[in-house]
């Protein structure tokens, strides 16, 4: 998501979602309840209703080779090396704390203690390589089904959900294969209620103008949230802690 650049003094970020597109990596869903299976909304031929919420596959940086994603940041030479060798700028997550961090938001001690609490625990214990977060299959067994042999197994997908405070806006982590690779890779998720967005008309009981956004916004009240999305970044797998702990050190450094 791009930001509208914030400015020193405001000590606000906001964020505009799309409403109509899945190609910025949201999508508008519905459940009732938060533990509830997502259900898929149409925001453009239905109506949007108390039930319906932004899941937002959140990122921390950008390839800077990629000049249309690099434009989405407002970080463009706040650049480091992840762990693939590749050279990257800071987006979305770690964009949101850089400026934090500028406005004594984020204090010094805030990261430090982050990074001391995740130097502490090892790789076998990060998630996608954790013992209760692996991907359980059964044998398979011939099952018939009109008339024609299958063999049917289940496969049984982990998901982790935590909740920030008392409110409904959640992270989400779901542990699958990679498409390409023969290993799982964990994706996260930032999910809250649509009733969190600001839009220039009432959003409610009507459908999306086309190509609409909203805006979503972190300042002081809630910034906690994006210090502990960047905390369950980190133990999702070794590439994510050490791109997590380049980002830390060179945001501190800065």
């Amino acid at each position: 998501m791009y930001i509208d650049k914030p400015t020193k003094g405001d000590e606000k970020i906001i964020v505009n979602i799309p409403l109509t597109t899945t190609s910025w990596k949201t999508r508008v869903k519905n459940r009732s309840v938060v533990f509830e299976y997502w259900i898929p909304f149409a925001s453009r031929t239905n109506t949007f209703i108390q039930s319906n919420y932004i899941e937002w596959q959140i990122w921390y940086d950008i390839e800077i080779w990629d000049k249309e994603k690099l434009e989405l940041t407002t970080l463009k030479d706040i650049i480091f090396t992840a762990y693939n060798g590749k050279t990257k700028a800071l987006y979305e997550l770690s964009e949101y704390v850089y400026y934090f961090f500028s406005w004594w938001v984020i204090s010094i001690t805030e990261l430090n203690s982050i990074k001391d609490y995740l130097n502490s625990i090892q790789n076998e214990d990060l998630i996608d390589s954790h013992k209760d977060c692996r991907i359980k299959r059964t044998n398979p067994i011939i099952k018939q089904i009109n008339e024609i042999e299958f063999f049917e197994s289940k496969v049984e997908y982990p998901l982790l959900v935590h909740k920030f405070w008392n409110y409904e806006l959640i992270t989400e982590i779901i542990i699958k294969e990679k498409q390409r690779a023969v290993w799982t890779q964990p994706m996260l998720y930032f999910c809250f209620p649509i009733t969190e967005l600001k839009t220039e008309k009432q959003l409610l009981w009507r459908i999306a103008d086309k190509n609409e956004f909203a805006k979503f916004t972190f300042d002081k009240n809630n910034y906690s949230i994006i210090l502990e999305m960047l905390k369950i970044f980190w133990i999702l797998s070794p590439s994510h802690k050490a791109d997590i702990i380049a980002i830390i050190d060179l945001i501190l450094k800065s």
